[in-house]
């Protein structure tokens, strides 16, 4: 395997439903925040800074990732071909990589103003905590969104300098998407995990993972419903938030088969279609 395969496979890169999920919760902040009757080339600008910045970190974050867990990894059927559980690379070189990608993102970031450059850098001891948080706690996918969603605020604060409360309770909304959708994730695993003592939510709510799922979304809605109100979004945005509900509900939490890994993969990464109608709705919402 050459150098570059081993870096795409260690990075997913092609994968793009990560990166995805880490760049929407930006672009939604980012549109929530932004006046669409102005110039609309920063609007632009900035939502390429942040796809960018999103593969750039999501790609350490992996790496990371399989640096903590390579033992791990190499016990569970999906992980064990990974470059480092496989041994296809070093751990050295592995680091390199991830200072690498860090010092690029960094680059993306001084594009942007002050206080959102201090709150991102302020998120980087989360962002590469996570992969810990499953050794000790059944609830690492409320890191994880946490950390995924913090794009939210500073999608915010590159337009705002003052973080409304508005934004604040769409980012819980967002956090309680991610514990949804990875807790959906982590049922691929769920024996493997159990078998080497890793803990997720997935194993946590294993018996009864539709009613968690539901409370997960219906947070997840609310939220989105409270933060439109106190924006004081159009109709159309609530109209969208029927069809966001519809996508969570029928889609995600009626079809889930938690014994089914291919079924899970794939609404899992339906959400990356959430993301979408979620952005359109945020959209149609400030016309």
């Amino acid at each position: 395997m050459s150098h570059i395969s081993i870096f795409i496979e260690l990075t997913r890169l092609k994968k793009p439903i990560g990166f995805m999920l880490l760049f929407w919760p930006c672009i939604w902040g980012l549109s929530l925040s932004y006046n669409f009757s102005s110039d609309l080339n920063l609007y632009f600008f900035y939502s390429f800074l942040f796809f960018l910045g999103s593969v750039l970190m999501r790609s350490a974050g992996c790496i990371v990732n399989d640096i903590i867990d390579k033992d791990f990894d190499k016990n569970v059927e999906r992980t064990k071909n990974r470059p480092l559980a496989a041994e296809s690379i070093s751990v050295k070189l592995a680091i390199i990589y991830v200072a690498l990608l860090c010092f690029l993102a960094f680059l993306v970031l001084i594009n942007f103003n002050f206080k959102t450059i201090l709150l991102a850098l302020a998120s980087m001891p989360l962002a590469f905590s996570y992969p810990l948080m499953k050794r000790v706690t059944y609830w690492p996918q409320l890191f994880l969104g946490i950390t995924f969603n913090y794009g939210i605020v500073l999608g915010w604060t590159s337009i705002n300098s003052d973080i409304s409360l508005a934004i604040i309770v769409f980012y819980f909304g967002a956090i309680f998407w991610t514990l949804g959708y990875d807790t959906i994730y982590g049922f691929q695993d769920i024996v493997d995990d159990e078998v080497i003592g890793l803990k997720s939510t997935s194993i946590k709510f294993k018996h009864n993972p539709k009613l968690f799922l539901s409370i997960c979304y219906f947070l997840v809605i609310i939220c989105f419903l409270v933060s439109g109100l106190i924006l004081n979004l159009n109709k159309f945005y609530f109209m969208g938030l029927i069809f966001l509900s519809l996508h969570l509900f029928y889609f995600q939490i009626l079809k889930l088969d938690r014994f089914n890994p291919g079924a899970c993969l794939q609404i899992f990464k339906s959400n990356n279609t959430f993301g979408i109608i979620a952005l359109i709705t945020i959209l149609v919402g400030k016309i």
